[in-house]
């Protein structure tokens, strides 16, 4: 009916997918309001013209809450009513943010405050919110930021990179005493993993495994929300990690990627999907894990514990909550995490501290299989006295899955984590998903720019005169040439090298030009 800010440009393709997906797919009798997230790939190229500062920003941000550059995230507020004036009979509207930022506890909250006025006062609703928005500051990686809408300020913390992993970001309360008093979210983004997990948290390990090997997974829900969060849980549970595979927190059977996902002449794309359609039971029969949820309850006790099941017992449409797979986990089920969440219930602990617990144990195991593995790549670094000015930097050794798999036998996951198991297996499996490759591809980009960084350093300790002497001005020019090169590289991607290194490097370039002759002076001086 309406895209706000007007000029915001949608393909139609994005336009339908939206429709679709802002709305449930099967009948829910539910009346009231309920809200929900999907994410969505963006189609006809990308649109990047207003988001000048990705790098910037990118480069702070935890990598797990960096702009997506292909995706939107939708954030709905759904409202049912009976109507008698509408034909159907009932009120059905939709109020949809979207965002390449997959901060979802912000948007959400942000449209618990907006959509209410919105169904009431319609446009100018949106005009005046949109005009505060637009005061707000960016979000900068480590900053707590105070953002006025509507007659309340909600203050967030943006997580920044260097953050440690695990501890809850301190409460910053702003010395400035803001009236009215500020409506503080304590995360950005973080789901309550403890409500999402209700129903499977005797399988937490086995589903963490299957998330870290990218494996396709389909969260079958009754409904968007349980859906979208169980996703968005799913995903978020290898944090310090990147999830690098594909995910759809809500999918509906109108999508664009539909035959894609269905089709069984291949296998499976590396995926978690969330459906609430139980079409979906038969089309997606062919898949390997599937995780059917039922209705989120909190109650006072434990909630029934869904059974891990074969896949041939999916067939029909009262199919029973389940984890239908067929795969036998590589390590060992952690029975105290279990035990301290059941005392955590009997004591009445509230949710978040239990959340608390949950994502310190994911964390650890998280880090107890990530740490080997980045101890063997910084060992692939090249030494620092191989680093000379006058040569190009040695390579970075080559990751051999041979040799990283030696080091476990004085230096795996055993020195942090209690769990047994096989966790060679588990590395082997590993190293053929998606999230090997993704992990790799950054570190190895990290460790490239370090290098460059320190043969900049190096260079600049270098006494250039004295290397000048015996050579020739072929030699001279072609260092020009180079020297130029490396200082553009390292201004264009932000190489981490003090900005006192590359004017001393510029000055180094103008030295030596002056001391070429005339013709050729001038010639370098126009480059």
């Amino acid at each position: 009916q309406l895209v706000y800010p007007y000029d915001f440009r949608l393909t139609e393709k994005e336009k339908t997918s939206i429709c679709y997906l802002s709305f449930p797919d099967s009948y829910s009798g539910g009346l009231g309001d309920t809200q929900f997230s999907f994410r969505l790939r963006q189609s006809g190229g990308q649109r990047t013209a207003h988001y000048e500062d990705d790098g910037e920003y990118n480069r702070e941000a935890p990598l797990t809450l960096q702009r997506e550059s292909a995706h939107y995230f939708g954030y709905v507020y759904f409202r049912q009513v009976k109507d008698s004036s509408m034909k159907r009979g009932y009120f059905q509207k939709s109020l949809v943010l979207v965002s390449r930022l997959p901060y979802v506890n912000l948007f959400q909250s942000l449209l618990q405050l907006i959509a209410p006025e919105y169904f009431d006062k319609l446009e100018p609703c949106l005009e005046a919110v949109c005009n505060e928005i637009d005061q707000w500051p960016p979000p900068v990686p480590g900053q707590t930021l105070n953002l006025p809408v509507m007659g309340v300020v909600i203050q967030v913390r943006i997580p920044s990179r260097v953050d440690k992993p695990g501890t809850s970001p301190v409460k910053q309360f702003n010395q400035e005493n803001l009236l009215p008093a500020p409506m503080v979210l304590p995360s950005i983004h973080e789901l309550d993993l403890f409500r999402c997990f209700q129903p499977v948290l005797i399988h937490i390990q086995m589903l963490w495994e299957l998330v870290l090997l990218g494996e396709p997974i389909v969260v079958m829900a009754p409904s968007p929300t349980v859906s979208s969060e169980m996703v968005m849980a799913l995903t978020s549970c290898l944090a310090p990690l990147r999830y690098c595979c594909d995910y759809r927190p809500y999918f509906t059977i109108h999508d664009s990627e539909f035959k894609e996902y269905t089709t069984r002449t291949q296998a499976p794309p590396n995926i978690v999907v969330g459906v609430t359609n139980p079409f979906f039971i038969k089309t997606l029969q062919h898949w390997p894990h599937i995780l059917r949820v039922g209705e989120l309850r909190m109650s006072g006790d434990l909630p029934k514990q869904v059974k891990v099941k074969k896949l041939a017992k999916l067939k029909t449409l009262d199919t029973k909550p389940g984890i239908y797979t067929s795969y036998k986990t590589f390590l060992h089920k952690d029975k105290t995490l279990i035990k301290r969440l059941l005392k955590g219930i009997q004591r009445k602990r509230p949710s978040e501290v239990q959340s608390a617990l949950l994502r310190r144990h994911l964390l650890e195991l998280t880090q107890s299989f990530i740490i080997p593995l980045e101890h063997y790549i910084a060992s692939l670094m090249p030494l620092q006295r191989a680093i000379t000015p006058w040569k190009n930097p040695p390579q970075i050794r080559p990751f051999r899955q041979d040799d990283f798999m030696k080091t476990l036998e004085h230096a795996g996951p055993q020195l942090t984590c209690v769990l047994k198991g096989d966790w060679l297996g588990l590395y082997r499996r590993f190293f053929k998903s998606p999230n090997f490759d993704g992990w790799y591809r950054q570190r190895h980009k990290e460790m490239t720019q370090k290098l460059e960084a320190l043969h900049l350093e190096a260079i600049c300790e270098a006494n250039i005169v004295a290397w000048m002497k015996d050579k020739s001005e072929v030699e001279i020019v072609d260092l020009v040439l180079k020297l130029r090169e490396k200082l553009v590289r390292a201004r264009c991607q932000h190489l981490p090298v003090k900005e006192e290194t590359l004017q001393r490097v510029g000055l180094y370039i103008d030295t030596v030009i002056d001391s070429l002759p005339e013709d050729l002076q001038a010639v370098l001086h126009h480059h």
